[in-house]
């Protein structure tokens, strides 16, 4: 990273609405020559512009979740249950005791709670030797995180994860608002 494109992508993290004349002024170059130092970062998939939030603004609660999976092969199953979930903020493979790192998402304290112990949880998958669930209390630094909310289209049937909330009881029991993608969800995400 030259000088230039730290300069450009420190402007934009601090504010993703800049304008190609700030930019400019930041840079020293031309509006148009930061428009192509950005166009190509864009292309090359070296830079992302997209809009972050602030969970405790939203009410939610997010919490960190350490894995650690047997197999590779469990990994990759694993990530491909949950990749169109959308209370997966994130998941960071690692190497260490636990291989597998994940941010989530619930509305209430209760669905917290759901996604820690249900079929649902990314704790629930086979292949899982063991897992922590650590709720978070606050966020330092950087308050926003990427949720997806794009995945939460209220749409489906059944979840992404293949778990149908309807016979659980803790929905069934208003402990859980189920699942954002699903018809059934009773949430706000």
């Amino acid at each position: 990273m030259d000088e230039v494109n730290r300069r450009i992508i420190s402007g934009l993290q601090l504010n993703g609405r800049a304008t190609l004349d700030d930019l400019a002024k930041r840079t020293g170059y031309t509006s148009m020559g930061v428009k192509k130092r950005l166009q190509r970062l864009l292309e090359q998939n070296a830079l992302k512009v997209s809009a972050l939030i602030n969970p405790f603004y939203f009410k939610l609660f997010p919490a960190v979740v350490l894995l650690e999976v047997e197999s590779a092969e469990a990994m990759q199953n694993l990530l491909a249950r949950f990749r169109d979930c959308p209370r997966v903020v994130q998941i960071f493979k690692t190497l260490g005791g636990y291989n597998l790192i994940a941010i989530v998402v619930a509305e209430d304290q209760n669905t917290l709670e759901s996604i820690s112990i249900e079929k649902c949880s990314i704790r629930s998958g086979s292949g899982i030797r063991r897992s922590e669930f650590y709720p978070v209390s606050n966020v330092y630094f950087s308050q926003f995180l990427p949720v997806r909310n794009y995945l939460a289209t209220r749409r489906e049937k059944t979840a992404p994860c293949k778990v149908d909330c309807k016979p659980c009881p803790r929905y069934i029991n208003g402990k859980c608002v189920g699942c954002p993608a699903t018809v059934d969800y009773k949430g706000t995400l």
